[in-house]
């Protein structure tokens, strides 16, 4: 027979709420701490299991509202978990039957969640999903989902009476796998995330499904990351003059930056823009203004030493732009920036200066003296492709 210490459930109590404290201090919920919350929170299910059900410890008599905040932090805001027994938020649930009434009572714990698609028993998985959504309890959702086939049909019965909860929506393609998501089903989607598992191969299996997805984009989607495959101005002339209006932020791989006018013209209230790929010159002699964008990064694909003029700034005019970063580019077009800035007639605020851009200490000084309060940062540290 077991036998019950209440100094021992004080103990593991007090380690739940350390550990839980320490996840506290931190922006997000690190996969060790977690990890570590889930560990104390099965030594605490196992005291509990003793024969008398006495607990006189502080920690199993803590009101419902500290509880409630305390499992807050065993969920992270950043991540998506698929749903298991051994993870929060499913975990608390099996600790006591409290504990249980806790957890299944708060609809914030059920935000966030992935989805796999095509691998295993989909019928089970399914009775799963729905359940722990029908725990959202009308809550905006924050769903990925994983694709390993090219079937949207079963997703999409499941999630159809959700469409309008849904806010943030990753979408992740392994294997080829190419299913056609109807974004228009997502009425209040806001945030679209994409990822083909690519490695930026080109002509990959997803390829074609991703640019059919996306060629008409929902109303309400604000911001885009499409940073796994490419876009060239062909494929971005074919979408339709106001499928991406609504967009405020946009992360985009280019091949040349004909794209770049292109993306402003379909972005007409886009603020914030990175646009990594191959740079190639722009072929025009139009002078495009967006007067919406205000923070813009580029990454391109030239060697340090270059000094090919690909025209990058005698194409545009964005009087409004207030952040600048860019990165391989090779030698920097100093007298077309400057051109550029008394065409623009912006209030530069930020100008970073990353690896691969070959700017000299005076370029740096006439900027200072530009705008005499400008935050100009010189790193060759910042030297990746991708931001």
């Amino acid at each position: 027979m077991q036998s019950f210490n209440s100094n021992d459930d004080s103990s593991a109590g007090a380690g739940v709420l350390q550990n839980i404290w320490e996840v506290s201090r931190t922006n997000g919920v690190s996969y060790r701490r977690r990890q570590l919350v889930e560990e104390d929170v099965k030594i605490v299910q196992s005291n509990n299991s003793n024969s008398h059900g006495e607990f006189s410890s502080a920690f199993w008599r803590l009101p419902t509202e500290i509880l409630a905040q305390i499992f807050l932090y065993c969920v992270t805001e950043t991540e998506h978990w698929t749903p298991a027994p051994y993870l929060a938020p499913m975990l608390l649930t099996t600790v006591c039957q409290r504990w249980r009434e806790v957890a299944v009572d708060m609809p914030d714990l059920w935000r966030r969640l992935r989805l796999e698609v095509g691998e295993g028993d989909w019928q089970q998985r399914a009775f799963c999903y729905d359940s722990y959504l029908k725990r959202s309890r009308g809550r905006q959702l924050s769903l990925a989902l994983e694709y390993h086939n090219n079937d949207w049909t079963e997703l999409r019965s499941l999630l159809q009476p959700y469409v309008d909860q849904i806010t943030s929506l990753t979408l992740e393609f392994f294997s080829g796998a190419g299913a056609l998501v109807v974004m228009s089903d997502f009425h209040a989607l806001e945030e679209l995330v994409i990822d083909t598992h690519s490695g930026l191969y080109r002509h990959s299996g997803s390829e074609l499904a991703v640019t059919q997805s996306i060629a008409q984009l929902p109303p309400n989607l604000r911001s885009l990351q499409l940073m796994d495959m490419w876009f060239d101005r062909e494929i971005l002339s074919g979408f339709n003059p106001l499928a991406w209006a609504g967009l405020t932020e946009l992360d985009i791989v280019v091949d040349g930056l004909d794209s770049f006018p292109r993306l402003l013209r379909l972005c007409p209230n886009l603020s914030s823009l990175t646009m990594v790929g191959i740079f190639t010159e722009i072929e025009t002699s139009e002078i495009l203004a967006h007067d919406k964008l205000q923070s813009l990064r580029i990454s391109g694909n030239l060697p340090l030493d270059s000094i090919e003029n690909i025209g990058l700034f005698n194409a545009i005019m964005l009087p409004n732009l207030r952040a600048l970063e860019v990165r391989n580019l090779g030698q920097w077009p100093h007298e077309e920036f400057k051109e550029f800035l008394t065409r623009s007639k912006c209030s530069l605020e930020t100008l970073i200066f990353g690896g691969g851009v070959m700017v000299t200490f005076q370029q740096s000084v006439e900027y200072a003296t530009l705008f005499p309060s400008i935050d100009l940062i010189v790193d060759p540290m910042r030297s990746s492709i991708f931001f």
